[in-house]
């Protein structure tokens, strides 16, 4: 199989009449009849509608189905075109419900009410022998717009059914993508060097180019799909595509700036046209400001990007489920969104009020970054109050028992409602040790999303200090990090627990992040089938553990790299806007990784000292070398090295 970007190419190699079957099934003289089929049905057997036709003479099936999206809300069309290359028609047809027949090329499927799932159905061709090599092609073009967009696609992207330049054609393509990233990976493992170049592929797949294929509106801006989900991608996908591809990471701001004029809110999901499910905050404003903060600014219209993020901020949507945020009145006057909210202003699911709580709090936060580079300091000002909403869901005095034994860690996030009182949700709830999977989107779901109170308490990105503060101070805080690490509560294949992997940084031991990464690379991101945590249907994790191979994490939000070696002797990476390189250089590498401690630094020769980096390095170039040897040093370890907390800068 090969691809263009709207066509898929299949080469079948079929075998010969010899070895096709025992001679008791087939006999030596029988030809070969290839048969291949189009099955209109989705993986979740969705699909409500559709039709299907195919020429009894060239073979050329072309259709379209109506399907529900996997995430969201609505239904999409999508048409198909198809056609072969390779061998002779021998008949064609219609089949429904694994039954065949040639009397008819064509048929409409429409939801009958009885049976369901919708009975499996689609066109069929049987070909005579193939003529040359046993080898046949298929041409598949698609579209949302219609068949004829379908059929013009394939005949334009792959005029001559040409295998081997088309494959060339891709395989270059992806060669320019991953170019910008070079390595030297002298004495890395090739298991290794796998798990850094596939995560970085399969961080690039997702959001997609529709462009022209949106039969929603007329734009002229680019329209990209598949934004499944930021809350998984703000994380780690956009802060690498904004390092490796900072084109495509303002053609997706462009993108999403353009269905917020078109659909009234940014989205925090989209899939097939579809307004997908929001599992938190408004976390397209973390994107857009992470972007904004790094300088990414091709013909983004900035001003139409501040409106929409305050608008998440400011206006509830009457369905908060697919857009925005909820609550929002609760928020304003009371401060944090209470367990039991009154919220007659719109609709959605009332439950995850810890997680959304200090997930709007960083939303804030973002925003109130973006009004003080615009200048919009009255915004500034009360979109930062708001970031420390987030200590209004902090039970000081709950403390946490894991088979019957008291953890010694007292203060959690707790459910809070609307009279001020505290609830109650067991800590450990939802992690890998109690009702793992219990907290899912459904309107059963817990007071937290996808994760435990245990995991939550960590969240406050945008006042590391505040929380450290809160918590004991460093010592205690760095306790409490490595047992939520080594007892089992943290899961690193759900997207929030990136964050703990790294926040040691901000207690002053950032060789224990070092420590930590290592922990998880690659005991869990490896060649191995379980070799992937989770899933990759964003390519977060291959996001995650291609940002922590090269070294430096970003802190999406905010102009902050937490700095630390990377699993390479050297890694370079090139700015696609500006040409420049910067190079990240360990010095006194060792395969085995015993020396993964920084022991100094420099940037371009110069005493380095700060645990973190800003975006800089990356747009101007330059060398940060790196000493690194077996044992924790001081270095970064000064409360000036430390990255910035809300608290302390503003």
């Amino acid at each position: 199989m090969t691809v263009t970007n709207h066509t898929a190419l299949y080469r079948f190699t079929y075998p010969n009449s010899r070895t096709a079957a025992p001679k008791s099934q087939l006999a030596d003289e029988t030809p070969l009849s290839p048969l291949i089929l189009v099955d209109l049905t989705d993986l979740s057997d969705s699909r409500s509608g559709g039709n299907v036709s195919v020429n009894p003479k060239t073979g050329q099936m072309t259709g379209n189905g109506t399907f529900a999206p996997s995430f969201g809300v609505g239904s999409y069309v999508l048409h198909f075109c198809a056609d072969f290359s390779g061998a002779n028609v021998r008949d064609a047809g219609i089949w429904l419900n694994n039954r065949a027949g040639n009397a008819t090329t064509h048929t409409r499927l429409t939801v009958d009410n009885v049976n369901t799932p919708p009975l499996p159905a689609g066109a069929y061709v049987r070909f005579h022998a193939p003529t040359k090599d046993n080898q046949m092609l298929a041409r598949v073009g698609v579209s949302f717009i219609s068949v004829e967009q379908a059929c013009g696609n394939a005949e334009e992207e792959i005029p001559d059914f040409g295998f081997e330049h088309t494959l060339a054609v891709a395989e270059d393509a992806w060669r320019k993508k991953l170019a910008v990233v070079k390595v030297d990976a002298t004495g890395v493992s090739a298991e290794l060097q796998t798990v850094f170049w596939s995560g970085l592929y399969r961080a690039m797949i997702s959001p997609q180019d529709y462009t022209g294929e949106n039969p929603l509106w007329k734009s002229d801006e680019p329209y990209y799909d598949s934004y499944y989900c930021i809350w998984d991608s703000f994380r780690s996908i956009h802060p690498l595509i904004t390092l490796v591809d900072p084109e495509s990471q303002a053609l997706m701001l462009r993108s999403l700036v353009d269905i917020y004029r078109h659909e009234g809110k940014l989205p925090d999901c989209r899939m097939s046209l579809c307004k997908g499910n929001t599992q938190g905050g408004s976390n397209a404003d973390i994107v857009l400001a992470d972007s904004y903060l790094k300088g990414i600014t091709d013909s983004v219209n900035w001003t139409t990007a501040y409106e929409a993020v305050v608008s998440d901020a400011e206006i509830e949507p009457p369905n908060w489920t697919i857009e925005g945020r909820g609550g929002l009145m609760s928020w304003k006057n009371l401060h944090y969104i209470p367990t039991d909210d009154y919220d007659p202003y719109g609709t959605g699911l009332l439950t995850r009020s810890i997680s959304r709580t200090v997930e709007y709090a960083y939303d804030d936060f973002c925003i109130a970054e973006m009004a003080r580079k615009i200048g919009n300091m009255g915004d500034y000002e009360k979109c930062l109050q708001r970031a420390g909403f987030w200590k209004n869901m902090y039970n000081v005095d709950q403390t946490s028992v894991i088979n019957g034994t008291d953890t010694g860690f007292k203060g959690f996030l707790q459910p809070r409602y609307l009279n001020g009182t505290f609830g109650y949700q067991d800590p450990i709830f939802c992690s890998p040790l109690l009702n793992f999977t219990s907290c899912y989107l459904n309107p059963g779901g817990s007071e937290t999303y996808e994760g435990s109170s245990w995991l939550y308490t960590f969240f406050v990105p945008q006042d590391m200090a505040s929380l450290i503060a809160t918590l004991g101070g460093p010592t205690a805080f760095t306790e409490r990090l490595d047992f939520l690490h080594a007892s089992g509560l943290l899961y690193i294949g759900d997207e929030q627990a990136f964050l703990p992997v790294f926040q040691y940084h901000y207690a002053g031991r950032p060789g224990l992040s070092s420590k930590t990464v290592h922990s998880y690379i690659p005991s869990q991101f490896n060649t191995t089938n379980e070799g992937i945590p989770g899933n990759d249907d964003s390519g977060a994790m291959g996001s995650f553990s291609t940002l922590s191979m090269m070294g430096l994490w970003p802190f999406s939000g905010q102009n902050v790299y937490l700095i630390m070696p990377p699993f390479f002797p050297e890694v370079n990476l090139t700015n696609g806007h500006t040409g420049k390189t910067a190079t990240v250089r360990n010095i006194g590498f060792d395969a085995g990784y015993n020396n993964i401690y920084i022991q100094n630094a420099t940037l371009n020769g110069k005493a380095w000292t700060k645990n973190w980096i800003s975006h800089d390095f990356y747009r101007n170039g330059g060398v940060l070398e790196l000493t690194l040897g077996s044992e924790e040093s001081s270095w970064g370890t000064r409360s000036q090295d430390l990255p910035p907390s809300a608290s302390i800068m503003y």
